[in-house]
């Protein structure tokens, strides 16, 4: 059971390219509204008439907000269940509106994600943290509040012990390989 802290160094340490860091602000949360959308089908109304529903989205994010609870960082894990949760209600808002095309709109938003993300990684010259460790998966959204609350100036301690283990954040030279 690894704390926030170290999950969010070992991600740092593939992410360390201000280019790769903005791909993932966008292509993170474009994935998780993608998987929304593919698991926000069957629903199971929880009162007749309400807008309230079940469906393997919101049970993918309930395991997900537990497993996010037990790292040991109360702002961190709030932050990215709420986004998740939030992500999750666009999720099934889209596949309401998109009608039966629901499934182009989730396969779409998926892969535009990772198409976002592998251009980042492009820019890194590092493959995805995944591609070593499966938890990536769980750390992307971690990482990408964790990015948003040190724009705010919030976890400084944080946002430190991780420049300090994973190095500062600096742009990569495309021609030598090297960062700078």
């Amino acid at each position: 059971m690894r704390d926030t802290t170290s999950l969010l160094v070992q991600y740092a340490r593939y992410h360390r390219d201000p280019r790769n860091i903005a791909t993932h602000l966008v292509g993170i949360p474009l994935i998780v509204v993608g998987i929304g959308v593919l698991l926000s089908h069957p629903t199971i109304p929880l009162d007749p008439g309400s807008p309230w529903v079940l469906s393997p989205a919101w049970a993918l994010w309930a395991a997900a907000s537990l497993w996010y609870v037990t790292r040991g960082h109360p702002l961190i894990s709030t932050a990215v269940i709420a986004a998740n949760g939030l992500a999750m209600a666009l999720a099934h808002w889209v596949s309401l509106q998109a009608g039966g095309d629901w499934l182009a709109w989730g396969i779409g938003l998926f892969v535009a994600g990772w198409v976002i993300q592998f251009i980042g990684h492009y820019y890194e010259g590092r493959k995805p943290a995944f591609m070593d460790d499966l938890r990536g998966l769980l750390v992307g959204p971690m990482f990408v509040c964790a990015e948003v609350l040190f724009a705010l100036r919030l976890c400084r301690g944080l946002r430190d012990t991780i420049e300090a283990e994973a190095g500062p954040v600096r742009l990569r030279d495309l021609h030598a390989g090297a960062l700078r």
